[in-house]
């Protein structure tokens, strides 16, 4: 199970973006990286492609590497690390360590 999943809200533990909080959009698995919602901008250039559509320069996100990132829980109102729980019907939940609240 995943501690980290699409939707969370995570805050940010290292860079340019440090203690920012974010919303998940997606999670690359392969490369061990997840994209956030406003968070590791970089500015692309793009071309036109159609007379309608203006190049230029746009910033973009980039992925950030999960290492970098820590869930952030709502009761404890702090970054939390996760633990899993499995419940008595054999389902399984992530909780805060901290305050044992599920995330």
């Amino acid at each position: 199970m995943l501690k980290v999943k699409k939707g969370d809200i995570v805050q940010i533990l290292k860079g340019k973006d440090r203690g920012k909080k974010g919303k998940v959009l997606i999670i690359f698995l392969s490369k061990g990286k997840a994209l956030i919602e406003g968070i590791n901008l970089v500015k692309k250039h793009k071309r036109q492609t159609s007379q309608d559509q203006k190049g230029g320069i746009i910033s973009v996100e980039a992925p950030m590497a999960l290492s970098n990132i820590m869930v952030f829980c709502k009761d404890c109102n702090k970054p939390a690390r996760v633990g899993i729980m499995t419940n008595k019907d054999n389902t399984k939940s992530r909780i805060c360590k901290k305050c044992k609240g599920v995330l």
